[in-house]
């Protein structure tokens, strides 16, 4: 099998395939004879058990259609792909195929050249069956999508105990962040602390707080790419994060993604910050507060401030130097199959939400049980995904920041959060080496 894509060869497969639905993609499609066993790897920090099943019933699907080929599962984590892949790059021992990484990560290593463009693999999906807009965010500046979403995710919903807001005798759910901090204040008690924010030097902390300064009105970059921290938001933001510090565990200090939704699925918070996956965590792990769970719009500084969803855009993409691309390419379009995909969704419900109107539509992917149990709330996270965004694509109006991920990578905006937040140091001067320090990696 040769280092070249299949569907920029192969007119006739291609051409046949554009009127094809999403429902056939390329699962159905075999690729040539093999001569020997080829072998893919197939690597994802999204490794909960019923997802891995998910993945190996996709995986034999796959092999089953195209006798020769073997794919091989792999995990890396959330906070270690960095580096993970970046030893694979340095190395030349890539994975062929890698799923469920931020899409600002691919912009990065696709303007480094290490990712193969993806334009036939969503040919071969079906571009019309996507929601608008799905795929703009893995526009590359070439012009060539670098990837596409495996899913949406609403990353930074607020999730609140209804049980807890009733006692506390609390009509609605906060819109501002003061109408926040006195529903915190008033939860907290006996043993329940407020909220579980992240204060850790890791990327939930730079991640959310990203979305915290755009909920004070704020950016990290204009829409020209120039660093645009220095403004009232970004204090007005740490401000408000060192006032909610009280309202956190003391194990905040050092929380990331996992202690974040664990504190609140426990009942240890009395609200929460996560995707969706918190409702099938609370029903298996903590049933007595399930019928009490909800979510919103995390609340922004003031109601004249929109709201603003933190969305990675869970990907796949191939990296270029993958030595079996076409058997990599027709993978990735199989992952859309929809028994695979709804079976795939429905190992973490509301957690990934589908990016195929077709799936989303789906009387398979709707009858799961957890989305008929909290319709409202799923449908919540599915507009709020939909419109939103993250650092690589802060707005409509923004061009794809190719940087985003270096920026991320590099802990600068925790750090900005944790010398102010935690030390106690001037925000004025913490601003400046943080603008300095993003305008150096943008420059880099």
């Amino acid at each position: 099998m040769k280092n070249s894509s299949m569907f920029g060869h192969r007119i006739s497969r291609r051409g046949a395939l554009k009127g094809m639905a999403a429902t056939t993609a390329m699962a159905s499609l075999p690729l040539p004879a093999m001569a020997q066993e080829t072998t893919i790897r197939w690597w994802s920090p999204q490794a909960a058990p019923a997802q891995v099943d998910a993945y190996m019933a996709q995986i034999a699907a796959f092999e089953a259609a195209n006798p020769g080929v073997k794919v091989v599962f792999e995990t890396t984590s959330d906070e270690g792909y960095a580096p993970q892949l970046a030893a694979a790059f340095s190395s030349g021992e890539v994975p062929d195929i890698v799923t469920h990484l931020p899409s600002f990560a691919i912009q990065s290593y696709y303007a480094n050249g290490l990712v193969e463009p993806f334009n036939d693999v969503i040919e071969a999906i079906g571009p019309d069956d996507y929601f608008d807009g799905a795929n703009d965010v893995f526009r590359a500046a070439d012009g060539n999508y670098v990837g596409t979403g495996i899913g949406n995710s609403a990353a930074n919903m607020l999730w609140l105990r209804k049980d807890l807001m009733e006692e506390a005798e609390i009509a609605d759910a906060p819109r501002t962040w003061d109408e926040l901090r006195a529903a915190c204040q008033a939860m907290q008690k006996g043993g329940i602390f407020g909220a579980p924010l992240p204060y850790g030097r890791n990327s939930m902390t730079t991640l959310i707080f990203v979305g915290v300064i755009h909920q004070a009105g704020g950016q990290i970059f204009d829409t020209d790419l120039n660093v645009a921290l220095d403004t009232q938001a970004t204090r007005d933001a740490l401000e408000f994060y060192a006032s909610m510090r009280e309202l956190c565990p003391p194990g905040a200090t050092n929380y990331s993604w996992g202690e974040a939704i664990t504190a609140f699925v426990s009942g240890a918070t009395a609200t929460g910050i996560y995707t969706g996956r918190v409702l099938g965590n609370v029903n298996a792990q903590n049933p007595p507060i399930a019928d009490s769970v909800t979510c919103v719009r995390y609340p922004t500084a003031s109601t004249d401030i929109p709201a603003w969803t933190f969305n990675d855009f869970p990907s796949v993409f191939i990296p270029k130097q993958s030595s079996n691309i076409d058997v990599a390419e027709a993978f990735a379009a199989s992952l859309f199959n929809p028994d695979g995909y709804i079976q795939q969704l429905h190992a973490a419900p509301g957690h990934v939400l589908p990016v195929l109107k077709s799936i989303n539509e789906n009387p398979q992917y709707q009858a799961n049980e957890i989305i008929q149990k909290y319709p409202g709330e799923v449908e919540l996270m599915a507009q709020a995904a939909a419109g939103g965004f993250n650092l690589g694509y802060e707005s409509a109006a923004h061009q794809s920041n190719e940087k985003a991920g270096e920026v991320v990578g590099s802990g600068v905006i925790a750090d900005m959060v944790q010398r102010v937040v935690l030390n106690g140091e001037n925000a004025d001067q913490v601003i400046g080496d943080t603008t300095k320090a993003i305008e150096d990696i943008m420059a880099g």
